[in-house]
This record gives C-alpha cells, structure tokens and sequence, in this order.
C-alpha cells in the first residue's frame, strides 16, 4: 500500500488511522467535511494531504481517492442519519472504489450481530439484528459482499481514545475534568469492552496490507471486559480517589432521552447492550496476526485525557 485515503478522517477512528498509515510512510488523503478540523488535526503533518468533501456526493470521493489503493471508510454518522444517507453513503464509497480500482477497509460497529445472549460474538455466527440501526449494519454488510471490490470489514466494540468525542467514555471523562461526579451509560456489573483507537487502528492497517484478508470480516479486540465499577476505579486511579460515576440504567437513559436531543433519543434502542455483556471474540485476528498486543485501559485513559487538555 503506498497511498490510502480516510474517509471521516476527522473523527475518533479516522484520525488515528490516518496517524497510523503516515506512520508506515504510507501517503494518506484526509477527507471530511470540515477543512478548518481537517486543518487543525493534521496541517504541517508530512505524507498527509487534506481534502474537505462530502461522502453524499459520489463525484468528490471518486475523485480524492484517485490513486489510493485502499480507501478507509471510518465516517461516523449521527444516529438520526442513519436512515437517510448510510446506505447511500455506503454505495458511493464503493462507486469510488470501482472507478480507481481501489480496496476497502470498513470501520464496522457490533449492532448487525444483535444480541449476545452471553456468548462471544464470533465472524462466522448468523447475524440475527433486532434494531433498526442493527438491520441497516447488516444490509450495509451485504451491500458490500454484493460489490465487486475487495472489501475488508472491521467490528469494533465501543472507541475511546484521542479525538473520539463522540463516545460514552468521552462524556464521561469530559464531566469528570470538571468535577467530582460523572454518568456511565450502563449499570455497574455489566461487562464491557472498549477499544482505544490507537490499537484498533494499528490492527486493521496490519490487516489492510495483506491481500487475503480481503473479502472478510474481522473482530478487532478491545482491552480485558470491565465492569462499570471495575472502570471506575480505574478512573479515580488516574484522576484521584474523590471522583466517582453514577450509572445510568436504561430506564434513566430513556427519562433523559424524552428531554433532550434527536440524537440521544434514536440511542435509546441499542441500549439493549447495557443488559448482557456484548464481547468480540478476537481468536480468529489472533491465529492470523498472533499477539495482537492491546494498551491497558489505563494506559488509554491517560493519554485521552492528554489529548483533551492540549
């Protein structure tokens, strides 16, 4: 791979893959709607070129990914968009794959699996989703098999890391920075897992460069499933004994929703997640790559925290 563009490259995923490929010396196109963020995250950076655009026009991405060998799609739509533009979005990324006879590398979340049950969530396992937005990730899935473009899928458990602003940790550390009790989505003896993006990046470029991983999909890893209470001790580790969470049950989470946003509202149905642990098996990325080697949560919430108070 010598040339790679990011689609989304302004959010939590994107900008850490985009720092990752540049890393490899991999050249790498920025595109996103916002060129002053674009600007601000990667201006000065050697091997990055910037390029505001729109994924909803087809012409645009066809051309910023002339060139490029894989084009990136970590672009992380709002909830209430979903409907509208995923699909589409979706099918212009694979227009601009065609025309420049390029790979895709898709960020992926968990929802096309549905519910856990308890168990592991494995690539092979039948995807039963029972949500809206579950049921869009899987027609995305099969519109992408469908293409004839090589085609990597990457799942992803819940992000956190530097400039991953639009996530459940991230609420809660920005709350916590400014005082001494913060909300957790989640009750607090539920397992969970979390990527930090950094790795998650790492992992799928370590994918992306190997031509038979293509045409599948891939769990990516987070660190060791923590509970809430497990996670808020880790947190007063790196901020200090008085800070504390309170959990936000599903039921609360729904009282909240009626009185806030769009956004927050079209969240209440995958609360599901809070209800039964919900973990990637990471065995079939580790017989392929062997250790994957994944930064404690600690470790991440330190350098999150960093990045927030640059």
């Amino acid at each position: 791979m010598n040339k790679a563009i990011v689609v989304g490259a302004s959010g939590g995923m994107g900008y850490s893959l985009v720092l990752e490929l540049v890393s490899r010396g991999i050249e790498v196109v920025a595109f996103a709607r916002g060129e002053s963020k674009l600007t601000q995250l990667f201006a000065g950076i050697e091997l990055v070129s910037i390029q505001a655009g729109n994924a909803e026009n087809r012409e645009q991405l066809i051309c910023a990914s002339k060139g490029c060998d894989v084009i990136f799609q970590a672009m992380n739509l709002p909830y209430e968009e979903w409907k509208d533009k995923l699909l589409s979005i979706t099918s212009n990324i694979i227009s601009a794959a065609e025309r420049n006879n390029a790979k895709l590398a898709v960020v992926d979340n968990i929802y096309a699996y549905g519910r856990s049950r308890g168990e592991m969530l494995i690539e092979d396992m039948e995807k039963d989703p029972h949500t809206r937005k579950g049921r869009l990730r899987l027609k995305m899935d099969h519109l992408l098999k469908k293409a004839n473009v090589p085609t990597l899928i990457c799942h992803f458990p819940d992000f956190y890391g530097p400039n991953a602003t639009n996530t459940y940790i991230h609420y809660t550390l920005q709350q916590l920075l400014k005082k001494k009790k913060a909300g957790f989505v989640g009750p607090d003896h539920i397992l969970w897992e979390f990527v930090y993006t950094k790795d998650g990046a790492r992992m799928m470029v370590d994918l992306a460069i190997h031509d038979n991983v293509y045409g599948q999909n891939w769990n990516i890893p987070g660190c060791h499933a923590l509970t809430g209470k497990e996670i808020e001790r880790l947190l007063k580790n790196v901020l200090g004994e008085e800070k504390e969470l309170y959990f936000i049950s599903k039921p609360l989470f729904t009282l909240f929703a009626i009185f806030a946003g769009k956004g927050m509202r079209e969240a209440v149905e995958m609360q599901y997640i809070n209800s039964e642990p919900t973990i990637l098996s990471g065995r079939k990325l580790e017989a392929f790559m062997g250790n994957v080697g994944i930064t404690s949560f600690e470790q991440g919430i330190k350098e999150t925290i960093a990045f927030m108070d640059v």
